[in-house]
C-alpha cells in the first residue's frame, strides 16, 4: 500500500483543515490496509520535520535520519503525528512493515530551468539546506521501500545526492550556517540520503 495523498504542502488550506484532512486520511489508509491484510505500507512524510525553514540553525549538518524532529509549523506537526501513529501501529502489530519517506523539495523536469536563478544568492535555498529530489527518483524510493519486508517502522530522507546549487556544499554551509557543527567531511555538492539515490537524468 502506498499513501501519498491529501494536502501536499502548507498554505493551501487553513491549518485546522490541513491537520484534520491529512491525519484523518492517514489513519483511514493505515487502518484499512491492516484490516485488508496488507503487511507493507509506504507513506509520504516530509523533510519539514527537520526544522524547515531553518530560521533556527540545525543541530548539525548534513542532517540525517538520526536528527531530532523539529516541526516549526502545522503542516510539519501533522507529519510528525503521522510518523508517531505509524510507530504505534507497528508496536501493536509486530508483523506490520511501514516506511515513512521524508521527501525533499520535489522537482519535475521543467523545474530545473529555475536552478540558474538561485546561484547568486545562497540564502534563497537556505530554507531546506539546498536540497531537492527529482520526482522520478522519488518514485524509485517508493518502489525500494515496498521491497522491504522487515517488520517495523523506519523513516528515510529522500534527497538527491547533489544540491540545487553549483557551488560546493562547504561554501554554502560556510555562508549560511557558519557556526553549525559538521557531522562528517563534506566534499563536492552533496546532501545525504540513506537510500543512496542518484539524480535522475535530465
Amino acid at each position: 500500500m502506498v499513501h501519498l495523498a491529501a494536502v501536499p504542502a502548507p498554505g493551501i488550506v487553513p491549518d485546522t483543515a490541513l491537520i484534520t484532512q491529512n491525519l484523518t486520511m492517514t489513519i483511514n489508509v493505515f487502518q484499512a490496509a491492516r484490516r485488508a491484510g496488507v503487511r507493507r505500507i509506504v507513506h509520504a512524510s516530509s523533510e519539514t520535520l527537520l526544522g524547515i525553514p531553518m530560521a533556527i540553525d540545525p543541530p548539525y549538518v548534513p542532517l540525517d535520519e538520526a536528527a531530532p524532529t523539529r516541526p516549526e509549523f502545522m503542516y510539519a506537526v501533522g507529519k510528525h503525528l503521522e510518523e508517531e501513529l505509524a510507530r504505534k501501529l507497528v508496536r501493536w502489530d509486530p508483523a506490520l512493515r511501514i516506511t515513512g519517506l521524508r521527501f525533499s523539495n520535489v522537482m519535475a523536469e521543467e523545474d530545473y530551468a529555475e536552478f540558474p536563478s538561485w546561484q547568486h544568492d545562497t540564502s534563497v535555498r537556505r530554507w531546506n539546506l539546498f536540497g531537492y529530489i527529482d520526482r522520478r527518483d522519488g518514485g524509485q524510493a517508493v518502489l525500494r521501500a515496498l521491497e522491504n519486508a522487515a517488520p517495523g517502522y523506519d523513516t528515510f530522507i529522500i534527497a538527491a545526492a547533489d544540491t540545487v546549487m553549483e557551488r560546493p556544499s562547504v561554501e554554502l554551509l560556510d555562508a549560511e550556517f557558519p557556526t553549525v557543527s559538521r557531522s562528517r567531511d563534506i566534499v563536492g555538492r552533496v546532501t545525504s540520503s540513506q537510500l543512496s539515490l542518484r539524480p535522475a537524468p535530465s
